[in-house]
């Protein structure tokens, strides 16, 4: 019988030698200027930022706590930083078309600049107009016209009198018209002499009255064309002062901003529309400001201020670079920007100066960081962010049109071209959730840079560790942690990773640590923070979360979880499970129990059979009849019953971690051999009867360890683990001792023989030429057990048959 060695004690950990730290305190060393344990999705970031092609924006994928959105921010600031600083972008007013702003690309700062010329055009235009408009020469020039106007109105208005008293009419207006009055001999005639004319003379003057009438008619069009010809006169003529007086302030600001057509050409169109609008600039008369009316619209002179106002939407002149925004709450319009509306007695209005940017506006030219879930939880954003990204233009939407029944008059701005390279952070599951089934997804992030959870465990990585640690101190204004407590961090971030050859990349964990125990150091009044404050920091941690755990431990002490971990008992096992609240891990021993009888049904997994066993865990419950069948029916059929169970057990069962101690419960049954309780098994299994690595190996142990404790150590006790998951043991500082006091005992085993070796104290046997085991061994004592059941159902059978042949040959 081979015998296995228990894991020595350096096996059991890893130590951190504070020896290997040239320094005393974090204060004598630099803090980290690089990004650690994160090699491939460095490499993947840098090329994602270096390319501009089409569709090459970024997704990075890692838990939380593994440095994505802090690498992501300082990856892209130094990128950015080299580059050129983008326009500005502005809307002004469309004059030919008020619901269509239109947007001016400018330079860098140039934005702010514009717009306070334009604030200060429209000044002067408000104090020089009036001004013009007050002078003597524009009252001569407007009282000419009208005094023009009212000689030609006179001399029409005279040769039409002249033309009626020639035809016996005496002409009189009234505000309906002209209303001749007959005469004799110049005389007016009333109703009652009108009325006792022949009625050859009544029809002569109705003659007479009737062409005035039409003559009147024509004197008044006539009237009208020289009224509306005057209008057209004063007009031109305040547009000439208008002109006169708006001209050369305009042309100055399109002399300063020659090199730019686009302001030249607005510039342009801003001199032809204050000559177009130039009663604007005036006061209001006196009937305007009485009108009811006016209480709907803008003050005048605020009108005229927004109609040339400029709308700077994006305003990079304090850019040193290109920008790199961050935002944190992705809705739809944070992204693509609104236009937002004001209630002016109860009515919504709107115009081109309350249009305001968006994250995608004000990222143009630069980066913008986003959360993908949040994201994707915001209505019409993602479709929102993959259409600018695909069209390479934003165009400024109302969210209420698309999911609305009615569609409203609102403003609809000239599209801005948008050049942003995204990076999205989220985790592993949702990449592949759009990678699968968004298909636009794939085209347009098509660089994805996964952060690993675990670096390598080697000298650099260990100074770049206590680099992180001087970095935390600063950033978090921490006391300096020295050598000895930099080591504890190193052991602890061992743990977090679950192998003694990895370091943990959830460095968020590690800053919880470090701040905690800094704590800890102020309570104790430390200047430094010591390898006691991170003990007590990481084992105050573990209280806050294990309430749980110390229920269970008491439902064991108080013999409410049935256990045994002392004596020998057939069939049953100490399995081992890890149970998770939150964030928090622990290990917990279950009995397992396997009853073999005679029959044909193989081996019937009881949580199974109440659907309360996983996939995993029946899948290993399979590979148990293969290995018995594989080992022990090469010449018989393999005919038995057996029940496994995990004896209080309430919850579902997944994972095949436990198939090993089943299949060692079967074999203690089958063979009669009695199993040390005081020994806990964990493993998987495969049909070649090699035991395979699980998970949680160290909370496993220590659970066990927990129960023995509580039942009382005898130094006996210990657990059984697969080989492979040595390397994997972070174990605490209790388990170690005891294990240094020979109290506890950890054997690593390679194959089911090993195990059942260690279990029983019986050697498992090599099979012979002949295919039997030698006498007394385990393997010899299950087939014997086999071979008996087997046995008694031949038997069985052939009585049977004996009874029907023989009825048959009466016949």
């Amino acid at each position: 019988m081979a015998q296995i060695q228990e894991l020595p004690l350096e096996k059991l950990r890893f130590h951190c030698d504070d020896c290997l730290f040239a320094f005393e305190t974090t204060e004598n060393i630099p803090p980290l200027e690089v990004m650690i344990g994160q090699e491939r999705a460095v490499r993947a970031v840098r090329f994602g930022l270096a390319t501009s092609s089409h569709g090459y924006n970024l997704f990075l994928s890692g838990l939380t706590g593994t440095g994505k959105i802090t690498y992501a921010k300082s990856a892209v600031q130094e990128v950015a930083s080299k580059e050129a600083v983008p326009v500005d972008w502005c809307y002004v007013n469309n004059f030919d078309s008020s619901s269509q702003p239109l947007a001016m690309m400018l330079p860098a700062g140039m934005g702010r600049i514009f717009k306070q010329d334009m604030r200060e055009l429209v000044d002067d235009l408000k104090t020089d107009i009036p001004k013009a408009f007050s002078g003597e020469e524009y009252e001569r020039a407007k009282a000419t016209l009208i005094k023009s106007y009212q000689v030609k109105r006179a001399e029409i208005v005279e040769r039409f009198n002249e033309m009626a008293e020639a035809n016996g009419i005496l002409p009189q207006w009234s505000t309906t018209g002209f209303v001749g009055v007959p005469t004799i001999e110049g005389k007016p005639l009333t109703p009652e002499e009108y009325q006792k004319l022949e009625k050859e003379e009544r029809e002569a003057i109705e003659e007479k009255m009737l062409m005035m009438h039409e003559r009147a008619t024509e004197v008044v069009r006539e009237m009208q064309h020289l009224e509306k010809s005057i209008r057209e006169e004063v007009k031109e003529l305040d547009s000439k002062i208008g002109l006169y007086a708006a001209g050369h302030l305009i042309e100055a600001l399109k002399e300063k901003y020659q090199d730019y057509d686009q302001l030249t050409t607005y510039l342009e169109a801003v001199k032809n529309d204050v000559v177009k609008h130039i009663h604007d600039f005036r006061p209001a008369s006196e009937e305007e400001q009485n009108n009811p009316l006016m209480l709907f619209k803008k003050p005048q002179q605020d009108g005229v201020k927004d109609r040339y106002a400029v709308n700077v939407l994006v305003d990079n002149h304090d850019l040193d670079g290109a920008p790199v925004l961050v935002e944190t709450n992705p809705t739809f319009y944070n992204l693509v920007g609104r236009v937002e509306y004001e209630a002016r007695m109860g009515v919504a209005s709107t115009d081109f100066t309350m249009i305001k940017a968006g994250a995608l506006h004000r990222a143009n030219g630069g980066y913008l960081i986003l959360n993908v879930k949040d994201v994707l939880m915001n209505i019409g954003a993602w479709e929102a962010l993959k259409r600018v990204l695909k069209t390479g233009c934003l165009q400024i939407e109302n969210l209420g049109e698309q999911y609305g029944m009615l569609a409203m008059s609102s403003l609809k701005p000239r599209p801005v071209p948008i050049s942003v390279k995204v990076v999205l952070i989220g985790s592993a599951q949702i990449y592949q959730l759009l990678y699968a089934y968004d298909e636009d997804f794939r085209k347009l992030f098509k660089v994805h840079a996964d952060f690993d959870v675990e670096m390598t465990n080697d000298s650099i990585n260990l100074r770049k560790l206590a680099n992180f640690v001087k970095t935390t101190v600063e950033k978090e204004k921490l006391r300096h942690f020295d050598r000895k407590a930099v080591s504890k961090v190193v052991e602890y971030s061992c743990r977090l990773a679950g192998s003694q050859k990895k370091l943990t990349t959830r460095f968020n964990e590690l800053v919880e640590l470090l701040c905690e125990a800094d704590i800890w150091a102020a309570l104790d009044e430390s200047k430094l923070v010591r390898v006691e404050h991170i003990r007590q920091a990481i084992d105050e941690k573990r209280h806050r979360a294990n309430k749980y755990e110390e229920k269970l431990k008491e439902m064991f002490a108080e013999g409410k979880f049935l256990i045994d971990v002392s004596g020998e008992v057939v069939g049953q096992v100490n399995g081992l499970a890890v149970l998770g609240i939150g964030e928090y891990m622990f290990g917990k021993p279950s009995r397992i129990t396997a009853n073999t009888y005679l029959g044909r049904s193989g081996i019937v997994n009881v949580e199974r059979e109440i659907k309360m066993s996983g996939s995993s865990h029946s899948k290993g419950v399979l590979i148990l009849s293969s290995y018995l069948g594989a080992r022990y029916a090469q010449k018989q059929p393999l005919s038995l019953t057996a029940s496994l169970t995990f004896e209080q057990q309430y919850s579902g069962v997944d994972g095949d971690s436990a198939s090993s101690t089943e299949l060692y419960a079967l074999l203690s049954s089958l063979s009669g051999l009695p199993i040390k309780q005081s020994i806990a098994v964990t493993g998987s299994v495969n049909q070649k009867g090699e035991v395979q690595p699980i998970g949680g190996v160290t909370q496993k142990i220590e659970g066990f360890f927990a129960v023995c404790k509580i039942k009382g150590l005898t130094g006996d006790q210990g657990v059984m683990i697969p080989h492979q998951n040595v390397d994997e043991l972070t174990l605490d500082d209790e388990v170690v001792e005891a294990v240094r006091q020979g109290m506890f005992h950890i054997y690593p085993v390679r194959t089911i023989d090993e195990g059942i070796e260690l279990l029983t104290g019986t050697p498992a046997g090599e099979e012979q030429e002949d295919g039997a085991y030698p006498e007394g061994t385990v393997h010899a004592l299950v087939s014997a057990k086999l071979k008996e059941y087997n046995d008694i159902l031949l038997s069985l059978g052939k009585d049977g048959d004996g009874k029907k042949n023989g009825d048959k040959s009466e016949e």
